[in-house]
Order: structure tokens, then sequence, then C-alpha cells
């Protein structure tokens, strides 16, 4: 099968985008690959649940990355019915990467709102097992909807994603809104210190976490929602590469890393000291 650029490379904007969707696509690999390293050499950030939440969205980011290289530049539609489609395998890391967010905001909630009972209850086993479980359950649906009829792949899939994106919603603020209110409180009747500060960083980053996904993944919610009591096709471009809609959550696949960077102090220093240095010194 012969594959070329989604749009002909004869006008300056096509040009342009090509070029945005190849950067896009190095740079989540990058980053996100940089922040698995990170986690993975640092013994002290492995022991802590968020970070593992962290390590699997940048696995399912990478891999993303990735597949964006096929389905966001080259002439390719990955729909149900194309004879260069992934068989929803490129699909599913992102979606991967949504489930990763959502567990790490449930999680984080738990975290804040019974600090007692979480330590008792998620240990790192458990948590470890709700990510695997989670991944497992994403691989099983894209073997079920590859076995079955494109009608009923078609039937799973709408249905499944209409009721997610209203749960995720209603989750994502609803659920943020009742943590920052829980933290505040929490945080107020502490004195100031060190793991005080620590704290206050660490729920300032989730949320800032929150609020940038759902920016980047509000649109295709609602216009999937949409779609969906209207009955009209929902996406009608090229490619991913060329759908704005489709583009803002691999953005997010940018953002989330650098925020990961920003709001956390060991992360940034085992990424910087450790991660980068060693590589620019090898280069040398």
């Amino acid at each position: 099968m012969r594959l070329s650029t989604v749009l002909p490379l004869t006008s300056f904007g096509n040009v342009l985008l090509f070029l945005f969707n190849i950067i896009l696509a190095s740079t989540i690999v990058f980053l996100n690959v940089s922040v698995f390293v990170s986690i993975m050499i640092n013994k002290s950030l492995r022991s802590e649940n968020r970070f593992m939440y962290m390590l699997s969205t940048c696995l399912s980011d990478v891999c993303s990355g990735v597949s964006y290289y096929y389905a966001g530049v080259l002439d390719v539609r990955d729909s149900y019915d194309s004879p260069n489609r992934t068989y929803f395998i490129a699909p599913t890391f992102l979606g991967l990467s949504y489930m990763a967010i959502l567990a790490a905001q449930a999680d984080r909630y738990h975290a804040v709102s019974s600090p007692f009972k979480y330590s008792q209850r998620m240990t790192r086993n458990r948590t470890l097992l709700v990510i695997l479980a989670y991944w497992v359950y994403a691989f099983i649906i894209v073997g079920v909807s590859n076995l079955v009829t494109m009608g009923t792949a078609k039937k799973v899939t709408s249905i499944g994603t209409f009721a997610a994106n209203i749960v995720t919603v209603i989750i994502m603020i609803g659920l943020n809104i009742r943590l920052f209110l829980i933290a505040k409180y929490q945080l107020n009747r502490d004195p100031p210190s060190v793991e005080r500060e620590q704290k206050k960083s660490s729920i300032y980053l989730i949320i800032l976490v929150a609020i940038c996904f759902l920016g980047t993944w509000l649109p295709i919610f609602l216009h999937i929602i949409v779609c969906s009591f209207t009955g009209s096709t929902c996406y009608a471009f090229k490619n991913e590469g060329t759908d704005p809609l489709r583009t803002l959550p691999r953005v997010n696949a940018v953002l989330t890393p650098m925020l990961y960077i920003r709001g956390c102090t060991s992360l940034k220093e085992t990424l910087f000291s450790t991660v980068w240095k060693t590589c620019c010194r090898r280069r040398r």
C-alpha cells in the first residue's frame, strides 16, 4: 500500500501543518520518554502511588506519539472501514492516557479526603493492579472490536464513548472542585512546614493537570455527545492530523509531562541532573 503525506506539500499552509504534526509527535515522545526514564531510575519516586500513574500516562502517551506519525502525518483514515486503519490500536493508546488521568484524579481525591484509610487500602501492589486492570480492559475491548462485525463494533464503541464522556465531564469537574475545597481546608489547619508546602504543590499540580485535561478533551467530548443526539457524522476531516478536535488531546500529551516536570521538584532534579545531563555527555 502506497502512503503519502496527508496534504500535498505544494503550499505554505500545508507545509506548516506537516511540520506541526511532525514536531507535535516528536515532542510527545521526547517529553514522555524523559519523564518515564526519570521516574524509573529514581527509587524514591517509584515508591509513591501517584508516580505509578505518571508512568502509566507517559507510557501510553509515548505509544500515542509514535502512532501519530502514522495516523496524523500520513494520508490515512483510522476509521472502521478504512483499508489502512490500525485496528483500534492507535486510538486505544490515547484512551489509556485518558483513563490513567482519571484514575490518578480518583487516587488523589481518595488520598486527600481519607488519608488514613488511603494508606491502608491503596498499597503499592493494589495501585499496580488498578493500572494493570485498565490496560487489560482496553485491549480486551480492542480484541472484541476486531472480532465482531463492523456494525456491532460501531454500536459498542459509540455507546461506551457516549457514556464515558458524560461520566468524565461530571467526575472531572465535580471531583476537582471538591478536591480543591477539601485540600484548602486541610492545608489551612496545618502549621507552616516543608511537608505542608509539598502537599500544597501536589494538590495544585493535579488540579492543573485536570484543567488542561478538560481544556483539551472537552471539545471532542461535547462534539461526540452532540453528534450522538443528532445522529450526524462526527468526523469529516482527511485524517487525525487535520482534525483540530483530535489534535487537542495530543497537545494534552505534551502539557501533562511539562506540568509534572514544573510541579515536582524531585522529578525535575532527576530529569535535569541525571537523564538529560547524561545524554548530553554521551553525545559529546
